[in-house]
Parts: structure tokens; C-alpha cells; sequence
């Protein structure tokens, strides 16, 4: 039997298990346990692993539905809240309806780990990195790969989003429930929607926040991550360029991006390269943030005619991601390895015409990295199944849920997915954020998830304003306008 061929029924045998609960150290009123799932679902009397699992009961047995439960980061539930979700969606009416149920997925967290080894990078951290370095980082990307192998060996191909989907219908099993409800954020939207592909009759509610694109590959879902950032790097400069008075960077959008370009290059000649770099990252992270709209104006017009030196100033919180690897010999390996599910090109020169491409028009983000070669071009294992298509067949009503400028998951693919699954979309207009019913503080959308999950509404789709607003300064030529911000 091959795993692309299992039944559902195969797992049966998981069904008269149940689990034995404790509380939680962590002091917010969750239970835990482990669950045993087969490493290799081909084989499911072979080698097991281990998943930690959480749960907060329903509040009113009487009210309860069953069982619901939430995923995040990704590839994988790489740095995702795993087993913390619980407590995290115990503030919205979810508890309600559901008893709320987190799991690290397989490999990472309190679950069986999956570990590569941490090898320092020889390509510099550079977002407009020079040709001549192009193959600094496909080695960097090789030897990553060949310490993933090391640790992992033949676990690595059975970590991936087919098998994290039935993991989640043992946990289903050993739980006693008929069905399973469902938010998923991030790489948990893919996983909702593989799982609803594998198992479209026990998947009850679900939503998914933030959508991964349901026919990219990986590396198209990363790459996607440049033009989002462009597109919000676009939009302000718009919005600048409507307030010349107030930042003197033009009074046209192109004009503007010539002035962002001038802050780049003055802040490479006077401050480096690493400084540069991080200035990119900030032109994608805070134009995406509306709310520090006014502030980066600011820091182009400072970079581009002041004393670059300063950068270190303005850019003293920016952050980078995912963050370096500095500390311990091992890391988790399952983001490695959920990616390479689906197929890398092995020619390094199709990575790098991308990097020169991506180099000159969405450098912002970081997004020229986004293209770079990744362990996938030096896969070293053969997936046990090509991946799960996902489909709308069989499928209840469900919600998709994706503010129009996320810089993570490109809005394209929370659009494809809503259509494909035929789910009802909820737009978050002129928003950047990433994450947002329970998470994103917008009660609008908040009220119409909570209001689907847990009365059964399913709405019609619907835009929502976004909670983190554009700075109130007017427009040049609107009656009161100062000139100031």
C-alpha cells in the first residue's frame, strides 16, 4: 500500500485509544497529552513518533459541538504557537462551542523532533547581493542541506503536509469525534485545505487566515513575498506623493521610489551594506504597517539627503526573518523539510536569473533572498507521494480570510484559494497585516468568524476596514492641510 493510496479506514485501529490528560505547566488552564502517530503512514504498524497536544474544554457541555483545532507557521509550524493556541483562541467565543485543541505538529516543539545542523552562512546578508556572490549562497543552501540529512535521514520525507493532515485525524480519533473544525493561519491554511482534500467528510467548520496559494509550488509562494512588499512600497509612495509638502520626496509615485532609491544608495556609500539591507527590510515591513506611513517618508527623506550614518537610528527595531541561527549546533529541521514536498529546479541558473530580476524591480523585503537557491535544489530524498491537490469536493461551507497587502502570503493566493474551495472570502482593505481573526485585533472580522464558527452564520463576502489605519495627515490642496506630519 502506498501512502498517496492509504484509506482513511487504515487508521482505525487508533480510534479505541484515548488519550491520558494533565494539566499543563503552563498555567493557562489547558490539559496536555501525547498522542503516538506512524512516521511512515505507508506502514502504520511500523515506527512511531509523538505528538504534544493540548486542549481547554467547551465552557457549556451542553452548547459544545466538538472539537476544534488551530495551526500556524510554516512551512511545517516552524516558530508556529503549536501547543499554546488554545489559550490563545480561549479569548474569543470559540470556547463557546469547541473544546480548542493545539498540537505541535510533527518535529517540532514537545512533539518528536526533527533536527538539521546549524551551519554558519559564508554568503553576507545582503538584499541586493552582487552576482560574483550568487554561488555563496547555493553552497550555503547545499551544506544546509547535507546537515539536514546527517540529523534527519529517512524520517525527513514522512514530515510533510499530507502526513501532519492525518496526524490530525488520529488526533480526531483518539478524541472520539465523528468531525474535526478548523483556523488555520499561514502554511495552516494549506494544511486545511489538504486535510479537507483527504478527509472532506469529517472536516466540519473551517476557516483559513492568511492563504497560502493552493497551486504554487514553494518557492513561488516565497517568491510571491516581492511583489507583495512591492505592491505596498507602491501604494505609499502613491500616498507620498500626494503630501510633497510634508516630505519633499516628489509629487508623483515614480518620483518617490527614484528618492527611496537615492536613500539606498547614499545609505550603502556612507553607512554599508548591512545598513542597506536592513533599509529594504524596513521599506517592506513599514509600508506595510499604514501605520508608519508618516515615518518612513521621514526616514527617505533623512537617508537620501542626510547623513546615511544614522540609518542605525531609524533602523534600530527592525527585525530580520526568519532570525539567524547563532546559537547550539541544531535547529528544527521540519521547515527543510515540508518544502521540499513539491519540486525545486535543480539549475542554479534559473535561481539566479531570478535574484537579478528580483535585484533590480522588488528588492524590498528582502525580496531579492525570496528567489535565492533554498535546499531544495539539492533535495536529498525522493517525497513519498506527489502533493495533495487541493478541492472544494465534499466540502461544507467555510470562510477564507486575508487583508489585501499581506507582505507574507501574497493576496492572489487567499483569492485562488477561496474560489477553489468555494469559501466565502473576507477582504481586510488597504491592510498589511498577517494573522488576523483572534490575532489582528479587527473586531469586524473577529465578529464574523466567531459569529460562522460558533452560530453557524456563513456570510456573504465581505470587505472589512482594516484596524491600523494611514496617519492622518491631508492630502497637499485639502482645505486645512499644513504642510506638516
Amino acid at each position: 500500500m502506498t501512502t498517496s493510496h492509504l484509506s482513511p479506514d487504515a487508521l482505525n485501529g487508533f480510534r479505541g485509544r484515548r488519550p491520558t490528560w494533565s494539566p499543563s505547566p503552563s498555567g493557562d488552564g489547558s490539559e496536555q497529552c501525547t498522542v503516538e502517530v506512524p512516521l511512515d503512514y505507508a506502514r502504520p504498524d511500523g515506527p512511531r513518533i509523538s505528538l504534544a497536544v493540548t486542549r481547554i474544554r467547551a465552557k457549556d457541555p451542553a452548547r459544545r459541538r466538538g472539537i476544534l483545532l488551530a495551526l500556524n507557521g510554516g512551512p511545517g509550524g516552524y516558530f508556529g504557537l503549536g501547543r499554546g493556541f488554545p489559550a490563545v483562541l480561549a479569548r474569543t467565543r470559540l470556547p463557546e462551542a469547541y473544546d480548542l485543541i493545539g498540537f505541535d505538529p510533527r518535529g517540532t516543539g514537545e512533539s518528536t523532533p526533527l533536527t538539521g545542523e546549524i551551519t554558519p552562512p559564508k554568503a553576507p546578508f545582503d538584499s541586493r547581493l552582487p552576482d560574483a556572490d550568487f554561488p555563496l549562497l547555493a553552497e550555503d543552501a547545499r551544506i544546509r542541506e547535507a546537515g539536514n540529512q546527517r540529523l534527519g535521514g529517512e524520517a525527513r520525507r514522512h514530515h510533510n503536509t499530507p502526513n501532519v493532515a492525518r496526524d490530525m485525524d488520529v488526533i480526531r480519533q483518539v478524541l472520539g469525534e465523528e468531525k474535526l473544525s478548523f483556523v488555520g493561519y499561514t502554511y495552516g491554511t494549506y494544511l486545511g485545505a489538504v486535510y479537507g482534500a483527504l478527509f472532506p467528510e469529517r472536516l466540519d467548520r473551517c476557516v483559513l487566515d492568511s492563504c497560502v496559494h493552493p497551486d504554487w509550488s514553494w518557492r513561488e509562494q516565497f517568491m510571491a513575498q516581492g511583489r507583495a512588499n512591492r505592491a505596498n512600497v507602491g501604494a505609499w509612495a502613491e500616498w507620498v506623493a500626494e503630501r510633497g509638502s510634508a516630505f519633499h520626496l516628489g509629487d508623483t509615485a515614480d518620483a518617490v521610489l527614484a528618492a527611496v532609491e537615492e536613500a539606498a544608495r547614499n545609505t550603502a556609500e556612507q553607512a554599508g551594506t548591512p545598513l542597506r539591507t536592513l533599509f529594504d527590510g524596513a521599506m517592506g515591513s513599514r509600508s506595510a504597517n499604514r501605520a508608519r506611513w508618516a515615518e518612513l517618508g521621514h526616514l527617505v527623506r533623512e537617508l537620501r539627503t542626510g547623513d546615511a550614518a544614522v540609518a542605525g537610528r531609524w533602523l534600530s527595531d527592525e527585525r530580520v526573518w526568519p532570525p539567524a541561527e547563532t546559537e547550539g549546533t541544531t535547529r528544527c529541521g521540519v521547515l527543510d523539510a515540508v518544502t521540499l514536498e513539491k519540486d525545486w529546479p535543480a539549475d542554479l541558473e534559473v535561481y539566479y536569473e531570478d535574484m537579478r530580476r528580483f535585484r533590480e524591480h522588488y528588492p524590498y523585503g528582502y525580496g531579492m533572498l525570496r528567489a535565492a537557491p533554498w535546499v531544495g535544489a539539492f533535495r536529498a530524498f525522493t517525497p513519498p507521494q506527489p502533493p495533495v491537490k487541493p478541492t472544494g469536493e465534499g466540502l461544507s461551507p467555510g470562510l477564507v480570510v486575508h487583508a489585501d497587502g499581506d507582505p507574507t502570503d501574497h493576496y492572489e493566493g487567499g483569492a485562488a484559494m477561496a474560489e477553489r474551495l468555494g469559501y466565502r472570502l473576507i477582504t481586510v482593505a488597504d491592510s498589511g497585516q498577517h494573522e488576523i481573526y483572534g490575532l489582528g485585533g479587527n473586531p469586524a472580522v473577529d465578529a464574523l468568524v466567531d459569529a460562522y464558527l460558533v452560530d453557524g452564520v456563513v456570510p456573504e463576502d465581505t470587505v472589512c476596514a482594516s484596524t491600523v489605519l494611514r496617519p492622518d495627515l491631508p492630502s497637499d490642496g485639502t482645505p486645512g492641510a499644513t504642510g506638516r506630519a
